[in-house]
């Protein structure tokens, strides 16, 4: 990966506050959000295994900039074309929770505590109204490092939200976060960001496991490498029996966008040439294998299916008329 386009793609993502990747220290105190007057939550089966997916929240962020090789005109007419509004920008947040039997798996945590009212920062209140102790979860893995991610792994005083967990990173993710000296070097729009990852994992010293690029999180979930929208970013595929699910994070924010066009590179992409490059190979895997797929910025609850359409991909929301919630 090159790494003057690694820093200046971070940089750009960094300076755009509507992602809020990067909270000011009021933000970080705040009381945890109230819970919503309608639970976000929504289980379904992966062979034995249940997966309840966990709403966030969504936030509103302009349009002018966030694709960075395509006019807001042209974004806009996907937009129209995928029935969405097209004067702005919505983007959803959803987390899945596996429960395997053995324990319960938390994939990513969130925008984390949030001043009252906030429209993010749901994960912890959807928890509970889905009856989960959040001491109960045993394992928490991680997609890669961007505050929406991790910011839910502590409380507003920087305690662990979730006491009882070991915490599973992509190695690769790791390295680079926590490096010294690219932390030394990197622009000054994107410190806050290494200082958040030092912050957010001080809770859970000698509870972190690093993971190499298809290696296990616990038995049925592998992580398998997907970078681009961050030097380490990666999937994560559930499987138990016949059955397969792929939680494919960031891979894109919107589906009805990014998949239609995956050409399109978004301002948060640190590497966008690689990250255009792993949609398509991870999006045609999932299409020709009609494979399950979540992600964390699709719309609740976040699951679905991608199949080919000319250059893009047509998603299909999965249809739950059959599932037990």
């Amino acid at each position: 990966m090159n790494r003057r386009t690694v820093m200046m793609g971070a940089a750009a993502a960094l300076a755009a506050p509507a992602m809020g990747w990067v909270r000011s220290a009021a933000a970080q105190s705040a009381a945890a959000p109230a819970a919503p007057a309608q639970p976000g939550f929504f289980r379904h089966k992966i062979g034995s295994f249940t997966v309840t997916m966990l709403h966030d929240g969504s936030r509103a962020i302009p349009l002018q900039g966030f694709v960075r090789n395509a006019t807001v005109e042209d974004v806009q007419r996907v937009l129209a074309e995928s029935f969405l509004p097209i004067n702005s920008y919505r983007i959803p947040f959803t987390a899945p929770l596996v429960d395997t039997g053995r324990g319960l798996v938390l994939i990513d945590t969130g925008n984390g505590a949030q001043p009252a009212g906030a429209p993010v920062g749901q994960v912890m209140a959807n928890l509970r109204a889905a009856g989960v102790d959040p001491a109960r979860i045993t394992t928490v893995a991680i997609s890669h490092f961007h505050g929406d991610h991790i910011n839910g792994l502590t409380l507003a005083d920087g305690s662990a939200a979730f006491p009882n967990a070991e915490v599973v990173v992509p190695e690769a993710e790791w390295r680079f976060w926590t490096d010294e000296g690219v932390a030394s070097r990197a622009p000054e729009a994107m410190r806050p960001a290494f200082a958040n990852v030092t912050n957010r994992f001080r809770p859970y010293q000698g509870k972190v496991r690093q993971v190499a690029a298809g290696g296990q999180v616990v038995p049925g979930i592998t992580m398998e490498a997907a970078h681009g929208h961050t030097p380490g970013h990666s999937v994560l595929r559930i499987a138990d029996g016949s059955e397969q699910f792929l939680y494919v994070a960031d891979i894109t924010n919107r589906p009805e966008l990014f998949a239609r066009r995956p050409d399109f590179h978004a301002v948060f992409d640190m590497d966008a040439n690689m990250a255009e490059a792993t949609r398509r190979r991870i999006f045609d895997m999932a299409a020709a294998d009609r494979m399950r797929i979540a992600g964390f910025h699709f719309p609740f609850p976040a699951t679905g299916f991608v199949a080919k359409e000319g250059n893009g991909y047509r998603y299909v929301p999965a249809d739950w008329s059959a599932a037990t919630g």
